[in-house]
């Protein structure tokens, strides 16, 4: 099979998890950070970013610009805009909010997160393959 074979001829395409699931609690407090937002219509861009012992970081920003490869994911109520460069670190995630004794805080549990530092600020994340994917099932 070749790309200039019709395509009645290729594999069917195979449908993505989603790029991000948001809980409740992520939610419950995306809706009241956004409430609180200079402009009406923002959302928050999630992104990853290179730095920390691991090498990566999760990074968050408010923003109103949809780039015409960024993901959006509109759940619970709330837009979540993840950014084009870190779509393939990030397929598959959840993204939950969890309070303790001493921090509140977005929590991203990655299943392309192959470790983390010691202090919890950065990971190590590897891209999505179509291999990964299909060992995923």
């Amino acid at each position: 099979m070749t790309l200039s074979d019709p395509p009645s001829s290729r594999a069917p395409r195979r449908s993505l998890p989603p790029v991000i699931r948001i809980t409740d609690a992520a939610a419950e407090r995306l809706r009241e950070i956004l409430a609180s937002a200079e402009e009406p219509g923002m959302a928050v861009r999630v992104g990853v970013e290179n730095g920390g012992c691991a090498g990566m970081s999760y990074k968050l920003d408010y923003t109103t610009d949809v780039g015409p490869l960024d993901a959006v994911v509109e759940d619970k109520g709330v837009k979540v805009v993840v950014d084009s460069k870190a779509v393939l670190f990030l397929i598959g995630t959840e993204m939950d909010f969890k309070t303790d004794k001493v921090a509140s805080q977005f929590v991203f549990n990655n299943p392309n997160q192959t470790s983390a530092c010691g202090c919890g600020e950065s990971v190590a994340i590897t891209p999505v393959t179509a291999e990964t994917l299909d060992a995923r099932g």
